[in-house]
């Protein structure tokens, strides 16, 4: 074989082996732009764990959400539960995410930084293996009544500042959520206590990972809220409370059909960016009585998986169908 003739055949197979590796980064970028966020459950149930159809969905997440002074043990259930929470969780090998929210005794004052430093080293101290964590459930609810479970108050946009930062510094190793907010049907409500938050901050300490609870986009079936705060942030943006409604007082009345339809939104909404990398459902058990003024159960009462629990497990699946018997309107 003469040399010329070599080189030929060395630079034919070279431009071959170019040409399968460009093909195989272009499939592996077709992958990676198909991918969907993580999947995952909040409920503050231990039970959830047993229950047949939350092992078959394979979810490697779950949130809970426990009074920021909760490792000083004032409600007789609320270390107890989370205990027992945190134990199913770990035996079954799901990451838990742990937000903080009003304490039982205080719901209606807002801790002082020095207090709720204090009350997050305990909860440190007491579940070590907890590092993903969230400084305060839904931050700009603002002060609610509900019937039957009295009234709270949640932070200014400047003390939800002041706890990311204490959390961030008394856990410097945790990933923190930097900010978890509700979309509601005011949105411009919504973006301004996030930019009073950014401020405070500067551009320096933003967060990186930012939360939301898209309840209004899902169950109005539009997208205003989740584009606003998407416009508004950079980073990650986790879905930290989502889901079909069942039941809201004075919006939705109870239909399981429309919570399943919903639920097949809410994953629409999830391909308006690649920066949506999480999402959890919430939640996994359903009202307790037909009083109940909020139920986005994805089982009744007994454990048994409504419509919308079919979605879910669809669409983590992969799956065309769900064969699990499911509850009725």
């Amino acid at each position: 074989m003469t040399r010329a003739r070599l080189s030929l055949i060395l630079i034919v197979l070279a431009g071959a082996l170019a040409l399968a590796a460009g093909s195989a980064v272009g499939a592996g970028a077709q992958r990676a732009s198909s991918s969907s966020p993580l999947v995952g459950i909040g409920d503050e149930q231990p039970a959830m764990f047993a229950n047949p159809a939350f092992k078959a969905l394979h979810t490697r997440i779950a949130r809970y959400v426990t009074p920021y002074d909760v490792a000083s043990n004032h409600s007789h259930n609320d270390l107890p539960r989370l205990k027992a929470w945190l134990a199913a969780a770990k035996k079954q090998g799901i990451q838990p995410l742990i937000a903080f929210y009003h304490s039982d005794r205080t719901a209606r004052k807002m801790p002082s930084v020095k207090t709720y430093t204090s009350e997050i080293k305990k909860f440190l101290k007491a579940f070590p293996q907890v590092t993903l964590l969230q400084p305060w459930n839904e931050a700009n609810r603002g002060n609610v009544r509900e019937s039957g479970n009295g009234s709270y108050s949640s932070p200014s946009a400047t003390q939800s500042a002041q706890y990311y930062l204490a959390l961030k510094a008394t856990c410097p190793k945790c990933t923190v959520v930097g900010l978890d907010v509700l979309d509601s049907t005011d949105v411009p409500a919504t973006i301004r206590y996030i930019n009073v938050f950014k401020r405070y901050l500067g551009p320096k300490r933003l967060p990186s990972i930012w939360g939301l609870h898209n309840y209004s986009d899902t169950n109005r079936f539009h997208a205003t809220g989740t584009r606003a705060v998407l416009a508004d942030t950079t980073g990650q943006l986790w879905l930290t409370e989502t889901g079909g409604i069942v039941k809201l007082s004075g919006d939705f009345p109870f239909s399981l059909s429309r919570q399943t339809k919903a639920t097949r939104y809410m994953f629409t909404l999830t391909g308006l960016s690649r920066r949506i990398t999480r999402l959890y459902v919430f939640q996994w058990t359903g009202g307790v009585t037909a009083r109940e003024r909020f139920d986005a159960g994805l089982t009744d009462v007994h454990g048994k998986p409504r419509p919308a629990y079919c979605v879910i497990y669809e669409h983590v699946l992969h799956k065309r169908s769900c064969s699990v018997k499911t509850a009725k309107d």
